[in-house]
């Protein structure tokens, strides 16, 4: 028998559109068998879990009824997509009564010791596995007097790359444009952090400012300038290079090695920028006409408060299984998670399935044997009708398809759009009302190998037994 009849003879009636609807929920109720914390991914994989039917009291706690989708963010700023696109779904048309949906709640302290989690409002819940996915803070005032210069006219030239809410979304529609002279100042903050991979717009800045300049709207001292304390653009290496020679070939100033730690409108009016050098210390002040930059990302506090983290602040799980090291039954993807990766949308999208299976095995007792390979994907900006792509697996591996897409031409400028419909919809289907098994497949559930027999865990010489060994495995009967 084929794996996908398989899989469809063993998903529950009621995951078919049979069987009675199951009621509500107590709204009392404070001790489950799966919670979800976090935001938009959060809320997807409670879908994905009711669609199995699984007999098991769960919960998903989000601050927010919906959310800015980040495949959406670019199109959607810039005129490409609609804004009736930029939000997903909201979590009370994704998540079944059955289940609870504290909207508009956050975790202010988790107790793992005690399986134990407290609430915003002061309420206590209890929890036998626990999946994590809040992703990281955005910090605006991690940069002094940046709060004040964001408020500041949109024709003042300060954008922030952040998906907070879909009114910066609608402010940003003008990042990038504009700039008639001067320094543009683009900026990613320290490694890691939210919007890696998607935040390097400058070979796209640079295209506009090259046409502006032929038809005199820019003056001829505008140029493009990224900095960042990093001391690469992007971490894979592969993907740096190529945007490093474009840098070089378009005449982008690029400065490694410095911290923004300040702006400000000095008595001529003029808007300047104070960086640090990351290992001198050194401070020099850079006056620029335009910047577009992405905020400090910082681990949420009540994490690293509990000791669910490790020493870079990232949620401590296994790589492959999304296990937490320490504590059993907690799992967690997305921005959030510990490992040498690029921290993208598409990247939680391939983790979601991984973690679906392993915390339904993990209450069942069973080998946890969904493998995440790290695979990531993010589209490359050369110009305002042109992209490429960039995908890697753990550890910066290439995947297959990356960079399979040449940089200029006809199919550069037919990817540049059709990128952006595919990545729009992946995200949509992922985050829609309506109801599926979740990625990949959607129509039945992804399915994996024993440990033992996974191809890719063999590849990299994983010490499986040590990786079955990582906790003592024993089944929970439903709360």
């Amino acid at each position: 028998m084929n794996t996908k009849a398989s899989a469809l003879l063993t998903t529950p009636s009621r995951a078919m559109g049979g069987g009675p609807k199951k009621p509500n929920i107590s709204p009392t109720e404070t001790d489950f068998d799966i919670l979800m914390v976090g935001g938009m991914n959060a809320a997807a994989l409670t879908k994905f879990l009711q669609t199995d039917d699984l007999p098991y009291k769960m919960g998903v706690i989000t601050q927010t009824g919906k959310f800015v989708m980040p495949t959406a963010y670019f199109g959607v700023a810039h005129g490409h997509i609609t804004p009736l696109k930029l939000e997903s779904g909201t979590v009370s048309s994704q998540v079944e009564g059955w289940s609870k949906a504290d909207v508009g709640l956050s975790v202010t302290k988790y107790l793992p010791k005690e399986n134990k989690l407290v609430l915003s409002n002061g309420k206590e819940y209890t929890y036998k596995a626990l999946v994590l996915a809040p992703g990281l803070q955005h910090k605006v005032d991690s940069i002094e007097g940046l709060p004040q210069l964001e408020k500041t006219h949109e024709m003042e030239n300060v954008f922030l790359h952040m998906l907070d809410n879909k009114e910066r979304v609608d402010r940003n529609y003008y990042h990038g444009w504009n700039h008639n002279n001067g320094d543009m100042i683009c900026y990613s903050p320290k490694f890691p952090y939210k919007g890696e991979g998607s935040d390097f717009y400058a070979p796209y800045y640079e295209s506009f400012l090259r046409q502006d300049k032929m038809h005199g709207r820019s003056a001829a001292n505008a140029r493009i300038q990224y900095w960042t304390p990093n001391k690469e653009i992007y971490r894979f290496p592969h993907a740096n290079e190529v945007a490093l020679e474009e840098c070089h070939k378009r005449g982008i100033d690029v400065m490694f090695g410095w911290e923004m730690v300040k702006v400000h409108i000095n008595q001529h009016q003029e808007k300047i920028a104070t960086f640090k050098n990351v290992d001198t210390g050194e401070l020099i002040e850079h006056p620029f006409f335009s910047t577009c930059l992405n905020p400090k990302s910082e681990a949420h506090p009540e994490l690293v408060e509990a000791g669910i983290v490790d020493d870079t602040g990232m949620v401590d799980v296994n790589p492959y299984t999304l296990q937490h090291e320490r504590f059993e039954n907690i799992f967690a993807f997305g921005d959030c998670i510990k490992g040498e990766t690029t921290r993208t949308q598409v990247a939680a999208i391939a983790q979601c399935p991984v973690v679906k299976h392993n915390v339904k095995n993990f209450m069942e007792g069973k080998e946890l044997n969904g493998v995440y390979d790290g695979y990531t994907y993010f589209p490359f900006y050369m110009s305002h009708s042109h992209a490429t792509c960039f995908s890697h697996t753990w550890d910066y591996e290439a995947a297959p398809n990356n960079h399979w897409v040449p940089q200029y031409g006809l199919f550069a400028q037919g990817y540049f759009h059709w990128q952006m419909k595919s990545n729009l919809n992946l995200c949509t289907n992922y985050t829609s009302f309506k109801k599926n098994h979740g990625p990949p497949h959607d129509h039945y559930n992804a399915l994996y190998d024993p440990l033992d027999k996974n191809e890719y865990l063999l590849k990299k010489g994983v010490d499986v037994e040590a990786l079955k060994n990582l906790h003592t495995k024993g089944g929970l009967s439903p709360a």
